[in-house]
């Protein structure tokens, strides 16, 4: 257990620059203070003192502002930065290296006994806010971004974000739609890709049905002057910000100009 102590607090060395000095660490962190205890109050479980295990825990939460479960399973090296508002449960367990932030829930959503709160691998990184529900393993070296809900597990070497969390690929080339949407600067954060958000569907619809219309538009006046007939071509209002703000200059000078053109 002591060797596990001298690692937390090296750990707090290793990655919060903040940290000067041994006795600053020991003095002045709830963090590794809320692990200290929980290091006790494990072992305390372990040896059947589960409700001196508890009252010391409660205590802890009092003290840290961090609530930590006395039958959590906790690996090495775990570091808690700031750390108001944590809250591990029961059956949570957490690999080596791991780091969490404030306001981080390793909670459940089942009141059955068993396995209900997540697994987390090693060097996982819970973002601030963040709450990670069920029992789900979250894969070793995974992300998860500051205020995301994860309901189901995360692979190894992945960034999870938004509501409900949804996996980042930043290798995944970018649809029409997205890109247009980026273009007004509609970003539908969070929405996972088997779980619609009536309001981004709605907008994402609009955005092709105009890029369709737009299209058309431009195929019928290439025919028109195949024809003969006269160009018609109009240069409609740029996607950018400025589309966004009526009262922007170049806004009002494009909608003059394209009201002249009519």
């Amino acid at each position: 257990m002591f060797k596990r102590i001298r690692s937390d607090v090296q750990s707090v060395f290793e990655r919060d620059p903040a940290a000067r000095s041994t006795f600053e660490v020991l003095t002045t962190y709830p963090g590794l203070h809320a692990i200290l205890f929980y290091r006790l109050t494990h072992w305390l479980w372990g040896k059947g003192l589960k409700w001196l295990a508890r009252f010391i825990s409660g205590f802890a939460r009092w003290f840290t502002g961090i609530e930590i479960h006395p039958a959590a399973k906790i690996g090495e090296r775990f570091f808690i930065d700031h750390g108001m508002g944590i809250v591990i449960g029961e059956t949570a367990e957490i690999g080596d290296d791991c780091t969490l932030y404030q306001g981080v829930t390793l909670g459940g959503v089942s009141a059955s006994e068993g396995k209900r709160h997540p697994t987390l691998g090693n060097r996982v990184v819970v973002g601030a806010g963040a709450k990670v529900l069920g029992p789900f393993t979250v894969g070793d070296d995974a992300r998860i971004g500051s205020n995301a809900v994860v309901l189901k597990s995360v692979p190894a070497n992945r960034t999870v974000v938004g509501i409900p969390g949804r996996v980042v690929d930043p290798d995944r080339k970018k649809s029409r739609r997205e890109k247009m949407a980026e273009k007004i600067g509609f970003d539908a954060y969070g929405v996972s890709q088997d779980v619609q958000d009536p309001i981004e569907k709605a907008i994402f619809s609009l955005l092709d049905h105009v890029q369709s219309q737009d299209e058309q538009l431009e195929k019928l006046n290439q025919a028109v002057k195949q024809l003969g007939g006269s160009d018609s071509h109009v240069d409609l209002p740029s996607l950018e910000d400025a589309v966004l703000e009526p009262d922007n200059p170049e806004y009002q000078a494009h909608i003059k100009k394209v009201d002249t053109n009519r």
